[in-house]
C-alpha cells in the first residue's frame, strides 16, 4: 500500500508539474506578445510625432558651398526652425534658408541685413541702412565677418512690405540679394535652429542681434 500510495503521490505532483508548466508556457508567450504589442505602439506614437515635424516644424539641411563662411562650413548638417516665422517676424541677424528664386530646386542659406520699409545700400565696402532710427544712414557692424571680408558690388534698393535683403557672410563668394534683389517673407523656409555635424561643433545656435 505504501508502494501504490507513493505512486499516486508522485503522479499527483507529476499532474500538477505539467498543469504550472503549461501555465508557465501560457504566461510567457502572453508576455512576449504583449511586448511586441506595446513595441508597435510606441513605433506607431513616435512616427505619428516625428512625420509632423519632419515634414512641417523642423528639417534638416546640409550646407554646400562657401557662402557663410566662417559661420557655417562646407557640408556642415544643420536643422531649421520652419514654425517660428509662422508666429512672429524675422529679425535683423537671423540666418535663414530659402529656395533659390532663380533655380527653387536649389536651397540657399544667408543672413538676413535688410528689413521691410528700409532702404539699404551697399558701397566702398560697406552696408548702409535708412529707417526711421536711423534716416541719415548708418554703417552696419557684423562682427561675424572675417577680418578681410568686404561687401563687394553696389546696391542701393528700397524694400518694401514683407521685403528682406540677405547676404551671405562670406561676402566675396556669396550669391545673394545684391544678384536676386529681396525675398518675400514667405519664401523663407525657416531659421537656422541647431547644427548636428560634425560633432565638435553641435549645439543650439545663437543668431547675432544687432538690437533694431
Amino acid at each position: 500500500m505504501g508502494n501504490i500510495e507513493s505512486k499516486k503521490q508522485h503522479s499527483k505532483q507529476a499532474s500538477e508539474m505539467d498543469k504550472m508548466m503549461k501555465d508557465a508556457s501560457h504566461i510567457t508567450g502572453g508576455g512576449v506578445l504583449a511586448f511586441i504589442t506595446e513595441l508597435i505602439k510606441i513605433v506607431l506614437i513616435a512616427l505619428a510625432i516625428i512625420i509632423p515635424v519632419r515634414y512641417f516644424l523642423i528639417k534638416p539641411f546640409y550646407v554646400n558651398g562657401a557662402s557663410m563662411e566662417p559661420t557655417y562650413q562646407n557640408r556642415e548638417y544643420l536643422i531649421i526652425d520652419e514654425i517660428s516665422y509662422r508666429f512672429s517676424e524675422p529679425i535683423r541677424g537671423e540666418v535663414v534658408v530659402f529656395k533659390y528664386p532663380e533655380d527653387p530646386s536649389q536651397f540657399f542659406i544667408k543672413r538676413i541685413i535688410g528689413l521691410p520699409n528700409e532702404r539699404l545700400v551697399v558701397q566702398d565696402g560697406s552696408v548702409v541702412l535708412y529707417n526711421s532710427q536711423n534716416p541719415n544712414g548708418l554703417t552696419l557692424n557684423e562682427p561675424y565677418l572675417s577680418d578681410n571680408i568686404i561687401t563687394v558690388g553696389f546696391s542701393d534698393v528700397k524694400l518694401g512690405k514683407g521685403e528682406y535683403f540677405v547676404l551671405g557672410d562670406n561676402r566675396t563668394a556669396s550669391l545673394d540679394s545684391r544678384r536676386f534683389g529681396p525675398l518675400m517673407k514667405d519664401e523663407l523656409i525657416g531659421k537656422v535652429w541647431l547644427r548636428g555635424w560634425p560633432l565638435n561643433r553641435i549645439g543650439v545656435l545663437q543668431h547675432y542681434s544687432f538690437g533694431f
